[in-house]
């Protein structure tokens, strides 16, 4: 097992296939992009698959979460994913994206064996949507976002990430247009993982901020049965709305800054380029592609890999004094 010393246990590993994206979110990287990784430093698809097995058969891990960069830009990534499920035991399976080109490829993921997906989309107005992506593909994440729920790799999670003065406004809008359609919402906290090193503290929209938008058009109530145990989202009722299912509507909040969830936390990631981080905002990795490069046993592998989940923090620091964001931005750690 992967376990810390604070008795917490890694079940949940993040797969970033890539640091590459096509987009340029203001709150991830500066416009003109960022100095990727070369190509012989990512691991291979089957040096990806070594690890996932190693981490699945060995060290219990239970989900796979495959993240980017942005994963669809990954063109092995069908036979990546139908390699992990057919793991045994068969490790649930999913993929976080922004949705460019999700429209084309969902039908091929879902029968590579992904159980489901979750989507960025901070916006309905092409205007905003180009302003904060600088690019004009709005059209084509709602349109993944269609084709994913299609292809039946549900439940269908939208990610949102509300700016102050940009698309704080929509929050409203983005709930009614996901709970119509079915869509899972989740509004998360900016947090400081921008290549930029601009996120500010006293900016930022918290998840109180964010629920009293949210109570001003709709009845809140916590979620009936629900513990947050590991799950980073405090789930939420929404009051007279429901899922075209008939379900009652729910809305999640991910507070990771102002509300974090590391006392439970289950994740552990491995970088594009082979290295462990225990924590999101952990300023130190563990190298696993040298030694696997090298010859290193399975055994071996695991034991490196165990010790990097050992050493774990009991917390992210946002909060301490001397906290310092993480050297890798977002797109180079994997979400």
């Amino acid at each position: 097992m992967l376990s810390d010393s604070y008795g917490r246990v890694a079940t949940d590993l993040r797969v970033s296939l890539t640091d590459r994206c096509n987009l340029r979110c203001t709150y991830c990287m500066p416009p003109e992009g960022l100095e990727w990784l070369p190509k012989p430093e990512l691991l291979t698809d089957d040096e990806l698959l070594r690890l996932i097995r190693v981490g699945v058969t060995r060290l219990g891990i239970a989900e796979v979460r495959f993240t980017g960069g942005e994963p669809l830009l990954r063109r092995g990534l069908p036979g990546i994913i139908a390699g992990t499920t057919a793991l045994s035991p068969r490790p649930r399976t999913a993929l976080t994206t922004n949705g460019i080109g999700l429209a084309r490829t969902a039908p091929a993921l879902a029968e590579a064996g992904l159980d489901r997906v979750n989507v960025s989309l901070d916006t309905l107005d092409p205007v905003v949507f180009e302003k904060l992506a600088r690019r004009r593909r709005l059209d084509d994440v709602l349109e993944g976002l269609s084709a994913a729920s299609e292809a039946g790799l549900t439940p269908v999670k939208v990610n949102a990430v509300l700016m102050r003065d940009v698309n704080d406004h929509e929050a409203a809008d983005l709930l009614r247009y996901c709970v119509e359609r079915g869509y899972e919402l989740r509004f998360i906290e900016q947090m400081p993982l921008d290549a930029q090193h601009g996120w500010r503290r006293d900016t930022m929209i918290t998840a109180d901020e964010i629920l009293r938008r949210l109570e001003a058009d709709f009845d809140l109530r916590p979620a009936d049965g629900e513990t947050r145990g590991s799950a980073p989202a405090e789930l939420f009722q929404v009051r007279g709305l429901t899922f075209p299912d008939g379900r009652e509507a729910t809305v999640g909040v991910i507070g990771s800054v102002t509300r974090p969830f590391c006392g439970a936390c289950d994740r552990v990631r491995l970088t594009a380029d082979g290295q462990i981080r225990n924590c999101l905002f952990a300023r130190e990795e563990s190298d696993l592609r040298t030694p696997l490069r090298g010859g290193a046993t399975d055994d071996e592998i695991a034991e490196r890999w165990t010790a990097a989940v050992a050493g774990k923090l009991p917390g992210h620091g946002i909060d301490d004094p001397g906290f310092l964001q993480p050297a890798r931005p977002m797109s180079a750690i994997g979400g």
